[in-house]
């Protein structure tokens, strides 16, 4: 128990240091002491800082896994599901910054420690395999298009999001608009939600 005490520890603490300063700059001296721990505990438990940052990313995604997973759809209403499942996705990422910027990180080293997980492809599997079912569903009822991939949707509602928050600070002076201020995200938000429905909403003979 103590151990499993201390082990958790260390990754919480590390996803702080991380999400703040990235891999390279995420030192263990920091992470051990925000841990409460020692240097020799995080290599005793993890074997190496890269291999620690590897469990935070496997972390990030197993939480947002286990939040999906709890999303209460109905498939007779393909619209509404879908509608559900766009909305969860903008809020996970608002309510969780640490994991736009632990994937900046690890994008901005190409992927080299996530390459390294054995789970990273099941990591990924839970929500395709819900947008799957919302779009087979929407066919069946006849108000999807039959050639849209579950993969390419979950890519479309993931980067509407992402890429708005991730590069919010540029976007604003750019725009000279504060990305964040009052009303922007929830504009954004029905932006999104407009652009992922239409995108699969089935094409009607005029």
């Amino acid at each position: 128990m103590r151990a499993h005490k201390t082990r958790e520890a260390i990754l919480k603490a590390a996803t702080r240091v991380f999400a703040r300063n990235g891999f390279t700059d995420g030192k263990v001296e920091r992470i051990s002491r925000l841990s409460g721990t020692h240097d020799r505990m995080i290599y005793y438990y993890f074997g190496s800082k890269a291999q620690l940052f590897v469990e935070v990313l496997e972390t990030a995604y197993e939480k947002m896994n286990e939040a999906e997973a709890r999303i209460d759809i109905d498939l007779n209403e393909p619209v509404s599901a879908l509608t559900t499942i766009v909305h969860f996705v903008w809020q996970y990422y608002l309510d969780h910054p640490e994991f736009i910027t632990l994937l900046n990180s690890e994008n901005l080293l190409k992927g080299r420690h996530i390459k390294k997980s054995a789970r990273a492809s099941e990591l990924s599997s839970p929500a395709v395999a819900i947008l799957e079912d919302v779009l087979r569903s929407g066919v069946e009822k006849g108000v999807f298009r039959a050639d849209k991939h579950a993969r390419d949707l979950y890519i479309e509602i993931a980067a509407l999001g992402y890429f708005y928050l991730s590069n919010r600070y540029t976007l604003s002076v750019f725009l000279n608009s504060d990305l964040r201020g009052k009303g922007e995200l929830d504009h954004w938000k029905s932006v999104i939600t407009d652009t992922v429905v239409r995108s699969v909403l089935r094409r009607l003979p005029e």
